[in-house]
């Protein structure tokens, strides 16, 4: 054979042993898994070695047996009904009936010779007859540690160090740890009385798990615990609300008298302001009284020499038409009596004529009321009283026919109207003419009109 034949050869052979090899590892090491025990028998005889997953096993294929236990903790529920220890106060036996429902935990033992006796003993039989097996053990447990406990211990999650009821009864070492208060009462009795029974099938008590404790005195009790407890919690919950009714009424009291002061502020600060702003109105007011008073004044005043100033323009307006009335008068009088002084004479001598009947009228008259008393002597001049008396009586009557004639506006009009009106005074510059001085004036009937002559 050539080279290339051996070349191929070798390949093949270095396949089958990359190949066979891991096969052949395979068949001597036996994987185990966690959770898992392997026993493995020798092949001289003796007792099997013990493999606890996860590991590798040395196993020799047709020399040697194996067997895989579980190496998890068992999980048992059991469900006891019996009667508690418990006696009343004279001491006389008085059980109460309780339904205790527990879980407990059980486990294969931590040495081969327990892993060895577990395998042998309780994994050979079969699954329901192994979770009977350890159903009937930890009740029958269970019930002698309920005989020889009081339903307190029961409810209690950790007794006290009180002595058990029947303590003749309980194990040796249970007392002990029960007055030390290591653990539950119930767990601790259970643990102990099964404890041989468990060690002879290859297992181990791990732990009890009290589900319920059910029994009419319990739930009396349950009730009336719920019951103070209720009381208790609304004794409690009204003295909250009553210290949070106070605390809130306390708090309203604050706010109100925050408010009370802060309105008493806000009037006082509204009052100061209302008082500020009368001030200032006030203020205002006699300012505007002071305004319209100078105001008041200086138009009184304006008005005033308005009026003096109109008073004077009209007096001197009526002042300038008296003095140009006047002078129109003086002006006419003045032109009159030169009318008068170029036709005076034969003026007056018409009226004279005119007037001449109403005249000796008037001048009988008078002579007819008068009394002269004449003593028959002449005056100085050689005049008597009558003559005298004659002579003042023409002048009057020249004089008042003088005034008639200048206080007529023209001359030549109307002589009826100058011959009835009767002269009533004479002008400023006739005072100096004489004029009839009666002796004595006689009393006036009153049924007579003065000047009138006598019937």
């Amino acid at each position: 054979m050539d080279d290339s034949t051996w070349i191929i050869i070798a390949c093949v052979v270095l396949l089958a042993v990359i190949i066979l090899v891991p096969i052949i590892v395979n068949a001597f090491y036996r994987t185990v898994e966690a959770g898992q025990i392997l026993l493995v028998s020798r092949p001289g005889g003796g007792p099997p070695r013990v493999h606890r997953g996860p590991c590798k096993a040395w196993v020799i294929p047709l020399l040697t047996a194996t067997q895989v236990i579980p190496a998890q903790a068992i999980n048992v529920d059991i469900d006891i009904t019996d009667q508690t220890a418990d006696v009343d106060a004279n001491g006389r036996p008085a059980p109460v009936k309780v339904n205790v429902k527990a879980s407990a935990i059980v486990s294969v033992g931590e040495s081969d010779s327990m892993v060895i006796t577990a395998a042998n003993k309780f994994f050979s039989k079969p699954p329901a007859d192994q979770l009977s097996t350890l159903t009937d053990v930890l009740s029958s447990a269970g019930r002698r540690a309920i005989n020889l406990l009081t339903l307190d211990q029961l409810f209690n999650a950790r007794t006290a160090p009180s002595p058990v009821a029947n303590s003749s009864l309980v194990p040796a070492g249970v007392s002990d740890v029960l007055a030390r208060g290591e653990d539950d009462a119930l767990a601790v009795i259970i643990k102990e009385a099964c404890s041989r029974e468990l060690q002879d099938l290859g297992l181990t008590f791990n732990s009890l798990n009290i589900k319920a404790v059910l029994s009419d005195v319990a739930e009396a009790r349950r009730r009336e615990s719920a019951a103070r407890a209720k009381a208790s919690a609304d004794v409690v919950q009204a003295q909250e609300e009553q210290r949070a009714r106070i605390a809130q009424l306390v708090a309203q009291q604050k706010i109100n008298d925050q408010e009370r002061e802060l309105n008493m502020q806000i009037a006082a600060n509204g009052a100061a302001v209302a008082r500020a702003e009368a001030e200032r109105m006030q203020a205002v007011r006699a300012q505007r009284e002071a305004e319209l008073a100078a105001t008041q004044i200086t138009q009184a005043r304006a008005d005033a020499e308005q009026t003096v100033i109109k008073q004077e323009a009209e007096g001197r307006a009526q002042a300038a038409r008296i003095r140009a009335v006047a002078a129109a008068e003086a002006e006419a009088i003045q032109m009159k009596a030169k009318a008068l002084a170029e036709a005076g004479p034969a003026y007056l001598e018409l009226r004279r004529l005119e007037l001449a009947p109403e005249l000796t009228r008037q001048i009988s008259a008078a002579l007819a009321n008068g009394q002269f008393i004449n003593f028959g002597t002449a005056g100085n001049d050689g005049h008597t009283a009558a003559t005298t008396a004659s002579d003042d009586v023409m002048r009057v009557v020249q004089t008042l026919m003088a005034a008639q004639v200048i206080a007529n506006s023209n001359f030549g009009g109307n002589h009826k109207t100058e011959e009835t009106a009767a002269p009533t005074s004479l002008p400023p510059s006739q005072s100096s003419t004489p004029s009839i001085r009666p002796a004595a004036q006689p009393a006036i009937k009153p049924d007579q009109k003065p000047n009138q002559p006598n019937g």
